[in-house]
């Protein structure tokens, strides 16, 4: 036994012991007195042999006495020189011990703050504080089995007689029932005991085992995940959860928690958790301060504070200095402060016994409920310009609490009114929530001016409340009630309809309108279709006029088939360059005399050959960025942009794309070797150059990836970063993050410029937190910026409407929806500039000439001539379209 403790303590001179002194101090901190001559022995025990036997230590050999006077002047400097480097490193760990303490005391929750206070002791000495520490940290949490192990030892190093021994047996029972992963701890109590392990603890043992084996799969995927791994935590709290052990759930949310505490959803479902099923008051209500200092922003946090403490009896100055500081917490939306203060107020009311006719609650409660509708109007509505209570709930709350709480219809009818003249009297079920309160607390004469003055202002359903007015009458009213009922309702009635009819009116009247102007515009572009037609038709009639010099009667019409271009053909036939001629002199373009189509088509394609074909291999996409909007005069594009790419890996080729004529067209491909250089790149987006900024985005296949987007920035709502409008142009970024500086930490600031470069006057700031972007909206927003008044808001972009697609398997030649081409249809730059002399027809189907349908001729059908007509009928016929 003994000689398995020695080895438990690793003795020898190797062996990590507290010195002698450390030891005598240790000894006079110790609660008892075997406490302090154990921790004495160990000491002692724990002293190097070299120090224990230092007086047979001497020099000996040939040196003399000088020398051996130098050695040790020596070695007395150098130790000196570690002594101060020690002291300092003391005082340091000192500090940092006494920093961990305080912050434990403040939060005994911190996990982490638990470890780094335990190793810092261990490596001290304190085991009289180290065990202390390792004491509270396993009230708290679940130990892990490295902190299982490191206890286990210092408490065997330590244990001297029977007593001490019956410590460590229960340490060891309570290691193996602590953790999932317990081998170790199992083995080294076999080796230490000198009895059989308890069946007790083998069971537990093997419990622990089979449950490594379930949580195996968690941990490993946390091991895996990046940070802060808040996927792979929620499906772990989830399995937590449905096992249902509540020291291993509350070890899973402190973890999760611990790498992301600035997630709201995260801590509402913690406290939830702690709320509903453990409800221990420290335990709950530290999360709940813990949640509302990590993510003050967030209302809904600071609702279930106040419910928690109002639960757990919290002393009511405490539940109004945490309602102050909510309201101090700088919330992004207005409906927030709202919703702040109806749990205040609720609070408020559930404090007052309302069977007394006055108490100092019901008059804080009526105190609290005027200082929300002040704070509301001139807080709230100056910095959102708007209510965020446009309903007026809580004044109607106040109403409702004063006629059925206090009996006091009076102020009732007070509030009410107000709440009419805030905009609301025009709906009937405001009208209708007012005369319910006057049926249930108040007299029937209130209930009918209630129900009268409705009829007069509701404009939403006024149908509605006079029939409600006629079922009073009915029920209560005398005649003359009834008479002036019937007479008010359908005089209201007659102006409703009247009205609802004219402004039928004037709808069909602008519906008209607009169907009118529809039409004209159709007629416009019908009447200068046939326009362009019937130029074109002219221009064919002199040609064939001339044509006809050479022919006889009939002879047209033989050989007009051959003078049509064949399937395939690229090249005009005989009699077409006339065509051509006359088309391009419409245009005032004067007729080609240099070479003929043929050779016009062999330069063009001799001047492709020198250029060389710029081809991108798919495959390389994943090493690749695609660079645009670069400067079209931009000189030797290779040379100029090679050295801003190399900055991020090594750059295999860059590939710029040239035109036919060998300008460059303002985009290349840029290769690299690795993928991370690729993916470095495309940091460089938006980055200068000559003036302009250059966008580089990923290389993707269009025809793989046909609805793939290249948007950098997010699209969502961004609590912690900001949108500036109305900014100078002349405000440069330096001079916008020195402002936006002074309310937080700038991770990222970027100006919004156009394509070429000039700013837009608009800018998103991104900060650590969403706290700090909070507070910069409340500070910012209205700034004056060189003559400007800019306007600053939490991010959140409109969402994209992305136009519709064309349906999906049509033929290449099937029409194109007009909504492709926006409002004003296909452009000009997109009309075909080939003459229409020289298109051949896409649909194989039915053809029209001179508005006669023709069949293509099959095996059995005999062609069929159609009749000529004269250039008059031809414009007849367009002109009737």
């Amino acid at each position: 036994m003994a000689a398995a403790a020695a080895a438990a303590a690793g003795s020898g001179p190797r062996a990590k012991a507290p010195a002698a002194g450390a030891g005598a101090v240790a000894a006079e901190e110790a609660e008892d007195e075997e406490t302090a001559a154990a921790l004495a022995a160990t000491a002692a025990r724990g002293r190097p042999e070299h120090e224990v036997h230092s007086e047979d230590s001497g020099g000996g050999g040939d040196g003399g006495d000088e020398d051996e006077d130098e050695d040790l002047g020596c070695s007395s400097a150098e130790e000196e020189e570690d002594d101060d480097d020690d002291d300092d490193e003391d005082k340091e760990n000192e500090a940092e011990i006494q920093r961990l303490e305080e912050q434990l005391s403040i939060n005994a929750f911190d996990y982490n703050c638990h470890v780094d206070l335990i190793k810092l002791l261990r490596q001290e000495g304190e085991l009289i504080k180290l065990r202390r520490a390792r004491q509270k940290m396993s009230e708290l949490f679940p130990l892990t089995e490295e902190i299982w192990l490191d206890w286990l030892k210092d408490e065997i190093k330590i244990a001297s007689d029977g007593a001490d021994r019956e410590k460590v047996y229960e340490l060891f029972e309570r290691a193996v029932k602590d953790y999932i992963y317990m081998e170790a701890t199992y083995a080294e109590y076999e080796e230490w005991s000198d009895d059989p392990v308890p069946e007790a603890v083998t069971q537990s043992y093997k419990k622990a085992l089979q449950q490594m084996e379930k949580c195996k799969p968690y941990e490993e995927a946390l091991l895996v995940a990046e940070t802060p791994k808040l996927a792979e935590y929620q499906a772990y709290i989830d399995f937590e959860l449905k096992a249902g052990d509540p020291a291993r759930i509350q070890l899973i949310f402190e973890r999760a928690l611990a790498e992301n505490c600035l997630v709201p959803d995260l801590w509402a479902r913690y406290n939830q958790y702690l709320d509903r099923q453990l409800k221990m008051k420290d335990l709950v209500l530290s999360a709940h301060d813990r949640a509302v200092r990590n993510c003050p922003w967030t209302v809904g946090l600071w609702n279930r504070y106040l419910l928690a403490m109002e639960r757990h009896g919290v002393d009511h100055q405490v539940v109004s200095d945490n309602f102050e500081k909510a309201l101090n917490a700088g919330f992004i939306q207005a409906t927030d402060y709202v919703e702040i203060w109806q749990a205040y107020l609720d609070y408020l009311r559930r404090r007052v016994d309302f069977k007394q006719d006055s108490s100092k609650e019901l008059e804080e409660l009526r105190a609290a409920f005027a200082r929300a509708l002040e704070y509301l109007k001139q807080e709230v509505e100056e910095r959102f310009s708007e209510s965020g209570d446009p309903s007026c709930t809580i004044m109607q709350n106040w109403a409702r609490v004063e006629a059925r709480l206090c009996n006091n219809m009076q102020k009732a009818r007070e509030l009410w009114d107000s709440i009419m003249t805030k905009g609301n009297a025009k709906y009937a079920n405001m009208w209708l929530e007012y005369y319910n309160l006057e049926r249930a607390h108040g007299d029937t004469q209130h209930c009918r001016k209630a129900l009268h003055r409705a009829v007069q202002w509701t404009s939403d359903y006024p149908e509605h409340v006079c029939e409600v007015l006629l079922t009073l009458e009915r029920i209560e009213g005398t005649l003359e009630d009834w008479d002036s009922a019937v007479q008010k309702t359908e005089n209201r009635l007659a102006r409703v309809n009247e009205q609802r009819v004219k402004a039928a009116e004037k709808e069909a009247a602008l519906a008209q309108l607009e169907e009118e102007k529809s039409e004209q515009r159709k007629r416009a572009r019908a009447e200068k279709r046939a326009f362009k037609k019937m130029k074109k038709a002219k221009a064919g009639d002199k040609r064939k006029a001339d044509e006809d010099d050479d022919d006889e009667w009939g002879d047209e019409e033989e050989e007009q088939p051959s003078k049509r271009p064949r399937a395939g053909s690229s090249l005009p036939l005989a009699g077409e360059e006339e065509c051509m001629t006359l088309e391009l002199g419409l245009f005032g373009r004067s007729a080609p005399t240099e070479d003929p189509p043929s050779k016009q088509k062999e330069r063009a394609a001799a001047v492709k050959k020198e250029m060389p074909k710029v081809v991108h291999d798919s495959n390389k996409d994943s090493v690749t960025v695609f660079v645009s909007n670069l400067p079209y005069s931009l000189a030797e594009p290779d040379v100029k942009l090679r050295p801003l790419f190399e900055a991020c890996g090594e750059v295999t080729e860059i590939r710029p794309i040239f035109s036919n004529r060998g300008d460059f067209r303002g985009y290349c491909y840029v290769e690299f070797k690795e993928e991370k250089a690729a993916l470095q790149a495309l940091s460089l987006d938006r980055k200068t150059v000559d003036g302009r900024p250059m966008f580089v985005s990923p290389c993707v296949d269009k025809n793989k990836n046909p609805d793939f987007k290249v948007f950098r920035y997010s699209t969502a709502l961004e609590k912690h970063k900001l949108f500036i409008s109305g900014l100078p142009f002349s405000c440069t970024k330096e001079e916008l993050e020195e402002i936006c500086r002074v309310h937080g930490s700038v991770k990222d600031l970027r100006l919004v410029t156009n394509r070429a470069g000039k700013p837009k006057g608009l800018a998103y700031v991104e900060y650590e937190n969403e706290a700090q972007a909070s507070q910069a909206v409340l500070k910012m927003d209205g700034m004056t910026i060189k003559e400007n008044v800019i306007k600053v808001a939490i991010s959140n972009p409109p969402q994209r409407k992305l136009p519709d697609k064309p349906e999906a398997g049509r033929a290449a030649g099937a029409l194109v929806p007009r909504q492709v081409y926006g409002a004003r249809g296909k452009g000009r730059t997109q009309l075909s500039l080939l003459p229409r002399a020289l298109q051949r027809p896409t649909n194989p189907g039915p053809k029209t000439e001179n508005g006669t349908l023709q069949t293509p001729a099959g095996p059995s059908s005999t062609p069929t001539e159609a009749p000529k007509m004269s250039n008059a009928d031809f414009a007849k016929m367009l002109l009737k379209k």
